[in-house]
C-alpha cells in the first residue's frame, strides 16, 4: 500500500517513508471537518494501525492556508439539531477517541487556520508542530456550542486550567509563538522551512524502535487514566517485550559499532 493514495469522501490517507498521513480535504472552507469526514477517521487509522510499515501518522490539512477551520458549519442546520445533533456528536467523539488512543504516534502537522473542533483534535495527538502563519482559536462562545467535559479535560492537560478558561472565556486569536509559550504546540518553524525541518523531525520518530515507541505510547495513554484503571500489568509486558526483542540486540550492535540501527519492529 505503500505510495498509494486512497480518497474517502474529503479525507485522504496515503503512506510514505513509513509514515501514515490523513489530510483533511475541503479548501474552499478551510478544511472545515464534514460529518462524513469524522466517520472515516477512526477507519483510516485503524488501517494504519494494523499496517506494520506506518511507524506513525501525521495529521494535517491540504494546501497552505488551512489545518482545520473547524466544523463545516454548513451542516450544523441538519446535523447537529434533534436526533441528528446526537449521531454527528457521536462521530465526532469516535474521531477523537481514535486519535488519543492511537497505540502509534500522531503528530499534527498545523499550517494556517486551527481553530474549533480542528484545534481540538490537533490537541489530541501527541505532538504539535506549526508553521508560523498558524492561527489558533476557540470559538466556542462566539458560536453558543457547548463543549464536552472530555474536550476541556484535554485542553486543561496541555495548556492548564488558566490557559484553558481564557481560550474559551474569549473566543480570541493567537498566533503559534503564544501557542508553543503555553505549550499547545513543541515547535514553530518558519514557512519556507517548514517542510524540511518537519519531515527531519517525524524521521527521527520512524527510524527508532517501534516496540519501545508502542511500550511509551501505551504508557502515555494508561497515565491518562484514573488510577483503578490503569493496566500497569499491561505496560510492565510491553517493557519486558523490548528487552526480548530483536530489536533491542540491533540496537546495542548497532551502538557498539558506532552505526544507526536498523530496527524491524521485531
Amino acid at each position: 500500500m505503500s505510495n498509494e493514495q486512497i480518497n474517502v469522501g474529503v479525507l485522504d490517507h496515503y503512506i510514505e517513508n513509513r509514515v501514515g498521513y490523513i489530510v483533511f480535504n475541503n479548501q474552499s472552507k478551510f478544511n472545515a471537518v464534514n460529518y462524513d469526514m469524522w466517520c472515516a477517521l477512526p477507519k483510516i487509522i485503524d488501517q494504519f494501525v494494523r499496517d506494520d510499515q506506518v511507524r506513525l501518522i501525521v495529521i494535517t490539512g491540504a494546501g497552505e492556508k488551512a489545518f482545520i477551520s473547524g466544523a463545516d458549519i454548513s451542516q450544523f442546520a441538519s446535523k447537529r439539531t434533534g436526533d441528528a445533533a446526537a449521531e454527528y456528536n457521536k462521530a465526532t467523539d469516535a474521531g477523537y477517541l481514535a486519535v488519543v488512543n492511537c497505540p502509534k504516534p500522531t503528530i499534527a502537522k498545523i499550517k494556517g487556520v486551527c481553530m474549533g473542533g480542528g484545534l481540538g483534535l490537533a490537541l489530541n495527538c501527541d505532538i504539535r508542530i506549526c508553521a508560523d502563519n498558524a492561527k489558533f482559536r476557540m470559538p466556542a462562545a462566539r458560536l453558543g456550542l457547548g463543549y464536552s467535559m472530555d474536550g476541556l479535560k484535554r485542553f486543561v492537560e496541555i495548556v492548564g486550567t488558566a490557559n484553558t478558561a481564557d481560550l474559551f472565556f474569549s473566543a480570541r486569536i493567537f498566533d503559534g509563538q503564544e501557542a508553543q509559550r503555553i505549550g499547545l504546540v513543541k515547535q514553530v518553524i518558519g514557512i519556507d522551512t517548514f517542510e524540511e525541518v518537519f519531515n527531519q523531525y517525524i524521521e527521527l520518530v520512524a527510524i527508532n524502535a517501534p516496540i519501545t515507541i508502542a511500550a511509551a505510547k501505551q504508557t502515555l495513554i494508561e497515565l491518562r487514566k484514573s488510577a483503578s484503571e490503569q493496566n500497569a500489568e499491561l505496560i510492565k509486558s510491553m517493557v519486558n517485550a523490548c528487552f526480548a526483542s530483536e530489536d533491542y540486540q540491533e540496537g546495542r550492535k548497532a551502538f557498539m559499532e558506532k552505526r544507526i540501527p536498523n530496527f524491524q519492529g521485531k
